[in-house]
């Protein structure tokens, strides 16, 4: 259980000072993109590849709680996007190739990209019009950090490859959500009214 111990620190650890960082403008900037979206009745298209896609199809669930016109790139019920519509994109690099097409496309079409990435110098970062820059695990590490680990033998970091990104994003979507609730004035009553009957 030593190695599940250490690699829960780091998460929390790394999480945490990721979160501390974001720049609160950014923030804001996507959260009132979102308000608007739900007051216009606009439609949000959640895009993401791997496990950021898995994280994103958790943010679009809780944003379908929130009565938002919400869809996940991929599925067959998706709809046309155009004018007003957001897209947002979940990517760590900002250069993965289904991501990057789709956002690049969202952009002919005149829908507004919202991308949450590591990378803004990517080519996601390129093409959206929002960024939030969430930290990945490079980006988290600082040097006394990896000098400590060189010293006491641990070579590989227990938040594998995206990990810290993913983790990262899930913790700060799920924050957007509850700023949201508090927008909307909306408590977990209202929710759980959308919430699936059948599962």
């Amino acid at each position: 259980m030593e190695t599940l111990e250490k690699a829960i620190n780091e998460l929390t650890r790394g999480i945490s000072k990721a979160l501390k960082g974001l720049d609160r403008s950014q923030v804001e900037l996507i959260i009132s993109a979102l308000v608007e979206a739900r007051r216009a009745e606009k439609k949000v298209l959640v895009v993401g590849a791997g496990r950021s896609s898995l994280v994103g199809k958790a943010f679009a669930m809780r944003l379908m709680h929130l009565g938002f016109n919400v869809y996940v790139m991929g599925e067959t019920i998706t709809p046309d996007v155009g004018g007003g519509d957001l897209v947002l994109v979940v990517s760590g690099s900002g250069s993965t190739t289904l991501p990057v097409t789709v956002a690049q496309m969202a952009r002919r079409l005149g829908a507004a990209v919202l991308a949450v990435t590591s990378r803004p110098d990517s080519p996601l970062g390129k093409t959206a019009d929002i960024i939030v820059e969430v930290p990945g695990r490079e980006k988290i590490a600082m040097e006394e950090e990896y000098h400590a680990r060189q010293l006491s033998g641990e070579h590989e970091s227990l938040a594998p490859m995206g990990t810290m990104f993913e983790d990262t994003c899930m913790v700060f979507l799920d924050g957007v959500i509850a700023e949201l609730m508090a927008r909307f004035g909306l408590d977990e009553d209202a929710l759980r009214k959308r919430h699936a009957t059948i599962e």
